[in-house]
């Protein structure tokens, strides 16, 4: 029996040495023909004793039973989206800001691996949980399959009681070749990219499908770094590394953003070398204290920003230029493409933003043009080719009236846009209506843009507010609405009363204003009463409200046709109110800041709390910071917020300021 256990701690210290060597040093100890030996060795051990299995066995990797379904996990910190530059100049404008707030600065620059997310929870040194991206707060329980690909270390090399990882989790080109070639020749749909291959690898039900296909996994970020020693992003990139993850070694430290834009262009020639695909590459700020200085807007931190790469450009000819006028009464010119194939998709439209644009790249009907995907997602066309012009295109001019309702159109002095002069046009009010009725705003199920355009036509409403004044016997004759489609929607009208405040206001559909502004005003101002009566300033004075938005919000609350709408949702019910919870709002305006290791709650679940109570869970400290809420192992934050004179609560004297 012990010559049995040795071995098994024999053969597990070799295979972990193996996977060291191939993944972290790209050096190969032995073939892989040995290590499957190895571990079928190992595995027929553990089968016979299966007490000695443990979460960190080099058997963990190969996967098994299928899992029912995948349960939704809350990120500690929301996983944030990052704004893109296109050019060089996007990224002298990054510099530009961060050097507003300090004349000398160190930029990190590390590949962008077109993968996914995967965030990685460590316990007393133990992996125990990886989880999706998901929407940025909640993803999903990949626990299993994670542990399959073999660049993740299953155990820390060195112990800490917690540890909460992210990175990129992706298919390196020699798997995605083999995959593809696999399932082409068993008569299966072939996978348009490796991303798309990696994404759908992480989310088999059988991990074991997982571990076949042979994903890899860059780490780069470490959760609650500083409360490590660590102070800056090559300080993680380090410790990374020393705990024994696979840090992609190309990233590179500048001064100079000239210099970055130099080692973008290097990046963007040599980027088929790699033996992964990468879109792009991630500048950050390098120092922490400097990141927390510029903080972040509603959407994306202020400290880093990703530049994506020239993508893919194909040939078309655009069959004719079309207008679709918006929510907020703007005429967008699309291009009628002829189909064509670009970047994984069929594309046969392309917006053309405005009159500038079309003039500026002298866009006509019936031109062949070079289209590509901005950023791998939006179709735009970049440029046309004159040398295969006929004679027979045309000039594209913008209608002096509005083609939805024939009013007059008008261009702004100063403005890009030409917009449509009715408050009372058709086009923007069916989607206004479409948007506030979608998903991220009131979230009212079976309406969606042909019900509203029915609705519409039938004369049963006029704006988004008199959906709440819709019958029964109304919606009965409607072209496809039954009676039980009627009951349906009448009761998702109802259920939306109570989405709370953030969602309404997101539904207003204020310029400028999106779904985080949304909850970040809601916080802020607790009432919708309130909020109408801010002042420019009062908004401005709100960290993630910028000058744009402030006047947006005050011009939108000024109007009649907005007090109007307003009051006839409060007549019809709507709660607008911060959130739809019960709890005194007696955190309403407040900031408030959480540092350390908690006891009682998950970082996320004391979050929630304060916001249910109406408060703002903020990342970091300033003078307009009502208090903090420090835990043990409380680090920079606390002493911040010490010599600011911030209060200073326990979570003992939290809960008892909520009972």
């Amino acid at each position: 029996m012990k010559d049995e256990f040795d071995r098994l701690v024999t053969l597990r210290k070799e295979l972990e040495d193996a996977n060291k060597q191939y993944y972290m040093l790209d050096q190969p100890l032995i073939s892989d023909a040995a290590y499957d030996a190895l571990m079928r060795e190992l595995l027929n051990i553990e089968a016979k004793h299966p007490d000695w299995v443990t979460p960190d066995s080099p058997t963990q990797r190969v996967g098994g039973e299928v899992a029912k379904e995948y349960t939704k996990v809350r990120h500690l910190e929301p996983l944030l989206s990052l704004d893109n530059a296109f050019a060089p100049g996007d990224l002298r404008e990054f510099d530009r800001r961060v050097r507003q707030v300090t004349a000398s600065v160190d930029y990190v620059v590390e590949l962008k691996i077109d993968g996914l997310t995967v965030a990685l929870t460590y316990e007393e040194g133990l992996m125990m949980r990886g989880a999706t991206r998901g929407e940025g707060s909640v993803g999903e329980d990949i626990t299993a399959n994670v542990k399959t690909m073999g660049s993740i270390p299953l155990r820390l090399n060195k112990t800490v009681s917690k540890l909460s990882v992210r990175g990129e989790g992706y298919m390196p080109k020699a798997s995605f070749a083999r995959l593809n070639q696999e399932r082409e020749d068993e008569g299966q749909a072939t996978f348009a990219n490796p991303r798309n291959a990696a994404a759908g690898s992480l989310r088999q039900l059988n991990s074991r499908i997982t571990a076949e296909r042979k994903l890899d996994y860059f780490a780069y970020q470490v959760l609650s770094a500083k409360e490590l020693g660590l102070h800056n992003q090559i300080d993680v990139l380090t410790y990374l590394k020393e705990q024994g993850f696979v840090v992609n070694p190309e990233y590179k430290v500048f001064n100079d953003i000239e210099e970055v834009i130099n080692y973008c262009e290097e990046m963007a020639a040599e980027r088929h070398r790699f033996p992964y695909d990468i879109d792009g590459l991630v500048i950050k700020v390098n120092e922490f204290d400097l990141q927390q200085e510029l903080g972040f807007t509603a959407k994306s931190p202020r400290w880093a920003i990703s530049y994506k790469f020239p993508a893919e450009q194909v040939e078309t000819v655009v069959e004719d230029i079309v207008i679709r006028v918006g929510r907020t009464g703007v005429l967008t010119p699309t291009a009628v493409l002829k189909a064509v194939s670009v970047a994984g998709s069929t594309v046969s439209r392309a917006t053309l933003h405005n009159l500038d644009n079309i003039r500026e790249k002298d866009i006509r009907i019936g031109d062949y043009v070079l289209l590509h995907k901005a950023g791998d997602v939006i179709p735009e066309v970049i440029r046309v080719i004159p040398e295969k012009r006929t004679g027979e295109e045309r000039l594209f001019e913008m209608p002096d009236l509005c083609p939805e309702c024939e009013s007059p159109v008008l261009r702004e002095e100063g403005e890009a846009a030409y917009r449509c002069q009715s408050i009372t046009c058709p086009a923007q009010q069916r989607e206004g209506i479409i948007h506030f009725v979608s998903r991220d705003a009131m979230a009212i199920d079976g309406l969606g843009p042909a019900v509203v355009q029915q609705l519409l036509e039938a004369g049963l409403i006029k704006d988004a507010a008199d959906l709440y004044s819709l019958t029964f016997e109304a919606l009965t004759p409607v072209e496809r609405m039954g009676e039980k489609s009627a009951e349906n929607l009448l009761k998702a009208i109802a259920d939306s009363k109570e989405r709370g405040l953030a969602p309404l206001i997101f539904a207003l559909g204020i310029r400028h204003t999106g779904e985080k502004a949304g909850k970040i005003l809601a916080q802020t101002f607790g009432t919708m009463e309130k909020l109408q009566n801010a002042t420019v300033e009062e908004l401005q004075g709100i960290p993630d409200v910028g000058p744009a938005m402030a006047e947006s919000l005050v011009q939108f609350f000024a109007l009649e046709s907005t007090k109007h709408c307003i009051a006839k949702l409060r007549d019809a019910g709507v709660n607008m109110t911060a959130g739809t919870s019960t709890k005194p709002q007696i955190f309403a305006g407040k900031s408030i800041v959480v540092t350390g290791s908690l006891e009682r709650w998950e970082r996320r679940e004391i979050e929630t709390l304060i916001e249910e109570y109406g408060g703002k869970a903020a990342s970091s400290v300033s003078k307009k910071t009502a208090f903090i809420i420090a835990g043990e192992k409380a680090g920079s934050k606390l002493v911040k917020a010490q010599g600011l004179g911030v209060p200073v609560l326990t979570e003992e004297e939290f809960e008892q300021m909520i009972k």
